[in-house]
């Protein structure tokens, strides 16, 4: 007669399953000798970064992923092994081990699982050098920021120019309809360059939305291509 799991395995395979299911990209990874304040970094670094570093008893995990029948993932699940979870930015994270590893050569990546597709260290290293997706969304927004804030200036300039006009003309003998006419144009510059400035702001906001699924598009294109070279390797 089999004997039942017990609950709590039960609990911890179903956690695992969970987040091999709702990870963005999963990163396998060797610890064996880092010790207790290296790892702390390791973790505080990889949570920096978008990631949740998880220790796992390898016959749990390999019972969590034997249902997804990808070759080699379970050839990973061998020795001290530690798993980063990704929730969205695979370079990011990809960055922080790479950086943790220089130092410490105790960390020694193994390869990663982006959706269906498992890379090896190196396709992960590959990852590793790909603009984050912090960096490409500032990239992105400073190059539609300048065009609107100059859009602005140009609309207020020429406004503010009649206004000096108006006022050269009171100092050489203008009346009062002139001096009142300069209050006018002041007022509705001020109002045109606001009006300006939020119109430069909404466009920025407008932009900056779409430069973020932009950035998700190409960062996605840019992880499969990395798989794609990994196979390229390994064949």
């Amino acid at each position: 007669m089999e004997r039942e799991p017990r609950a709590e395995k039960v609990a911890v395979v179903d956690e695992v399953r969970e987040r091999f299911d709702g990870a963005g990209a999963v990163v396998l990874t060797e610890y064996r000798g880092i010790d207790v304040t290296a790892m702390q970094t390791l973790r505080r670094s990889l949570r920096e970064a978008g990631g949740e570093y998880k220790i796992y008893k390898n016959t749990l995990v390999r019972l969590a992923i034997a249902e997804r029948n990808i070759d080699g993932l379970t050839d990973l699940i061998s020795g001290p092994t530690a798993i980063a979870f990704v929730d969205n930015d695979a370079a990011a994270v990809a960055k922080a081990l790479r950086d943790f590893a220089k130092d410490n050569d105790h960390l020694i990546i193994k390869g990663a699982l982006l959706g269906d597709q498992l890379i090896d260290e190196a396709g992960v290293l590959a990852l590793a050098d790909l603009p984050s997706r912090d960096q490409l969304l500032g990239q992105l927004a400073g190059a539609f920021q300048a065009p609107m804030s100059k859009f602005a200036a140009l609309l207020q300039a020429p406004i503010t120019k009649f206004a000096y006009g108006l006022q050269a003309l009171i100092a050489e003998g203008g009346d009062a309809d002139a001096s009142e006419a300069v209050d006018i144009a002041e007022e509705e510059a001020s109002e045109a360059v606001d009006i300006a400035e939020e119109e430069a702001s909404e466009a920025v906001d407008i932009a900056e939305e779409e430069a973020s699924e932009a950035v998700d598009t190409a960062t996605a294109s840019a992880e499969e291509d990395s798989a794609v070279e990994s196979d390229t390797t390994q064949d």
